[in-house]
């Protein structure tokens, strides 16, 4: 009998996440959905367009869905790539591998199943650790990188960046912690969607209902609590790499106006030797939320150099 609830709960969300209040919202056109087995999990992918591959990383409090006004814009002229970071959004939701080199290999995963051997990444929050340990695995598979609004784990300034009282939430999880926000999802990450954005109205109601069911999903909330946890060993990897090279590839540190801001710049100068700055202007850390069309107008830019 409880697993039968189980499933049938997981239904009944998948229908609040697919009905009508969402779906223009979140739609990629033309686009093909498929859900590829990989490294033990399953990562559900949006793909379409046509020409030079370009993958789009999404971080916490979002799903892959965050991309969808840059997806439709990029797919003009790319063949544009979305994947459900593992344990997030329509993914499978797996006990472990929620450090970043596992997750590379994630991404790595993805490419070999769509036939793309290399691919401009564009990444925001938690997928900018994922996309610099890609980077940082992967050289020959990534063209250009671009990364939004978020530290990246032992890279720069990370020791300065945890003591920021803002971010509480990087040591907050296990067992206890789920159970407390159980049911209450909607309520935690509000916090975050009002706390980091300039103007907290930008991030819709629409578009809170819409995330809030996908992580209220079964295992949803213990995966994101796992990706916050593994940055201690995320940090550990990356000053590895660091000791005995540094990225070369050209990248966009982007940063909210009211977020980041030229700080981005600083922490992915301490790791790459090619660093172009920017700013998202009126923006906090939701970019895609609150100032979509810079955001897209900046990335677009910087593909056309």
């Amino acid at each position: 009998m409880r697993a039968y609830l189980t499933a049938l709960l997981a239904s009944m969300m998948w229908l609040a996440v697919a009905g009508p209040s969402s779906a223009q919202s979140f739609d990629f056109p033309g686009f093909t959905v498929r859900d590829v087995a990989l490294n033990g999990v399953t990562i559900h992918v949006r793909s379409g367009g046509s020409g030079p591959a370009m993958v789009l990383l999404h971080g916490y409090g979002e799903t892959g869905d965050m991309w969808a006004p840059m997806a439709a814009d990029l797919a003009r002229d790319h063949t544009v790539i979305v994947p459900d970071l593992r344990g997030l959004g329509l993914s499978s939701k797996p006990a472990g591998g929620f450090d970043k080199k596992t997750q590379a290999d994630d991404v790595a995963g993805v490419l070999d199943a769509l036939k793309v051997t290399r691919a401009d990444v564009v990444a925001h929050d938690i997928g900018n650790m994922v996309a610099f340990q890609f980077a940082a695995r992967y050289p020959e598979r990534i063209a250009r990188l671009v990364l939004i609004d978020a530290p990246v784990p032992g890279v720069g300034p990370w020791e300065e960046v945890l003591k920021n009282p803002l971010l509480w939430h990087f040591r907050f999880g296990g067992p206890d912690m789920e159970r407390l926000v159980a049911g209450r999802e909607r309520i935690y990450l509000d916090r975050f969607w009002n706390e980091f954005s300039a103007s907290p109205a930008r991030f819709s109601e629409g578009a809170r209902q819409h995330y809030a069911a996908l992580y209220a999903l079964p295992g949803a909330m213990h995966s994101g609590f796992a990706q916050f946890a593994a940055f201690d060993q995320d940090a550990i990897d990356n000053r590895a790499f660091l000791a005995g090279s540094r990225l070369k590839l050209p990248i966009l540190a982007l940063g909210g106006e009211k977020s980041f801001g030229p700080m981005m710049a600083t922490v992915m100068r301490a790791a790459g030797d090619n660093v172009t700055e920017g700013v998202v202007p009126d923006s906090g850390h939701w970019i895609m939320e609150e100032n979509p069309q810079a955001t897209i107008k900046l990335v677009r830019g910087f593909l056309a150099r």
